[in-house]
């Protein structure tokens, strides 16, 4: 059994590394836009290496702001459905091309699963997402009555109500008996 080589041990564990085609930002002339990389996904970071014997790598960067999705618009050929990208938070875009669909799906698993246990360690982003949807309808809420108020005539069968009689107060409880 041949060991596969491991040339980034200082970064974290490895989750996942193997050959993807990376898309150059500025493809050459002659050559093609996609070079064959070996990527490796650690716990802090993804880096990539000319070969998987290479000790420096051609490029690497934190994980932890980039969101990763499988993407076919990537390329015009039969390994479309082979692409995914990277977005990185302000910075760039990472396009790769894996050997099958399958491993593209597996990548990108892969990063997600690992974005959510950096979040988690953080701050989740969910609950992040649920606050701003709360915050967002008390606003509604408010506005809304306050548009109501200053706009709409009163229907006289309805009386208006006082923002504290919106609340229900079950019989027996006093408001503000806390």
């Amino acid at each position: 059994l041949e060991e596969i080589p491991r040339p980034v041990q200082d970064s974290g564990n490895i989750l996942k590394q193997g050959y993807l085609e990376k898309r150059s930002r500025e493809p050459s002339f002659f050559g093609s836009e996609w070079h064959k990389r070996w990527c490796v996904l650690t716990q802090r970071g993804f880096l990539y290496y000319a070969n998987e014997k290479s000790k420096q790598p051609k490029g690497s960067f934190p994980i932890e702001r980039c969101q990763a999705h499988l993407d076919s618009q990537l390329r015009k050929d039969s390994r479309k459905k082979c692409c995914f990208q990277l977005l990185c938070s302000g910075k760039r875009s990472y396009e790769f091309t894996a050997p099958s669909p399958a491993e593209a799906q597996d990548w990108v698993e892969q990063i997600q699963f690992l974005l959510k246990d950096l979040s988690s360690l953080i701050i989740p982003c969910e609950d992040e997402e649920e606050e701003k949807e709360e915050e967002l309808s008390k606003d509604q809420d408010s506005s809304d009555s306050m548009n109501n108020s200053q706009n709409s005539t009163p229907n006289p069968e309805e009386p208006e109500l006082g923002a504290n009689d919106i609340y229900e107060v079950p019989p027996g409880e006093l408001p503000n008996s806390q």
